[in-house]
């Protein structure tokens, strides 16, 4: 469970420019818990307890990201995770009790950004939080270079807006799927290793074991049509990573 907590304070003193986190979890005393410890760093907290009331809070106004329980009354944290999946690319930390490893990887399959087992320490979700929120937060002022759109085959990458567009068909990515993806095609034609992209997509103010990036690069072959055994763009390098092909190389 959580470590101890700072001194609560009132989510009514937030100003409009913090964070907005929304929890969906039916442990109404793990809900305050995060609250008393995540307003006092400067973050909004809500909370909602049932799998419907997340749906509808979810994607009733922005958030800066979601933290999602899986087992939930009415709708369980999958159905929501997908409800949510279908307007909303919010950044979602999905919360569980099971030690399942399948049941981490069908959350990161249909969406989740990243999981985190409820016998987390704060450190942990605070680094957690840090880091889905940032890997959507672009800088004040990119560079024209950043911004510069990427061309790949039929595959149209826009950094600025955030899109992808396949053979005129726009793309409907999670927020850590695009960022795989423009990570492998700023380096068309060279090995990017899964700790590079780890480094690129997370925090590593903790220690990461999973193997999360081969889940997030599966889903990411799903929507770009991509065979593995015979791949257009994304080819596994083994023992070293993953390559985005460039058609005009030798």
């Amino acid at each position: 469970m959580l470590a101890a907590n700072p001194p609560p304070m009132s989510a009514s003193s937030a100003t409009t420019d913090r964070p907005r986190l929304l929890v969906i979890d039916d442990d109404r005393k793990l809900c305050r818990l995060i609250a008393d410890y995540l307003v006092p760093l400067g973050y909004d907290v809500e909370a909602v307890h049932t799998g419907p009331e997340g749906v509808e809070r979810a994607t009733a106004k922005p958030w800066s990201a979601v933290i999602l329980d899986l087992m939930l009354p009415g709708l369980d944290g999958f159905e929501v995770l997908k409800q949510i999946r279908h307007t909303s690319d919010v950044p979602v930390l999905m919360l569980t009790a099971r030690g399942d490893e399948a049941d981490r990887i069908v959350g990161l399959e249909i969406g989740a950004d990243d999981y985190l087992p409820k016998t987390f320490s704060t450190r942990e979700l605070l680094a957690r939080i840090r880091a889905v929120t940032r890997r959507t937060t672009r800088s004040n002022e990119p560079s024209q270079a950043a911004l510069a759109e990427i061309v790949i085959a039929g595959l149209r990458i826009r950094p600025g807006p955030r899109t992808a567009v396949l053979d005129d068909a726009p793309l409907t990515l999670t927020p850590v799927e695009f960022e795989l993806l423009l990570s492998l095609a700023r380096a068309k034609g060279r090995v990017k290793t899964r700790d590079h992209l780890l480094e690129e997509i997370r925090d590593r103010d903790y220690e990461v074991f999973d193997r999360s990036i081969d889940v997030h690069i599966s889903a990411l072959r799903k929507k770009l049509g991509d065979d593995p055994k015979a791949p257009r763009f994304i080819r596994t390098v083994r023992t070293a990573g993953y390559m985005l092909l460039d058609p005009d190389a030798d």
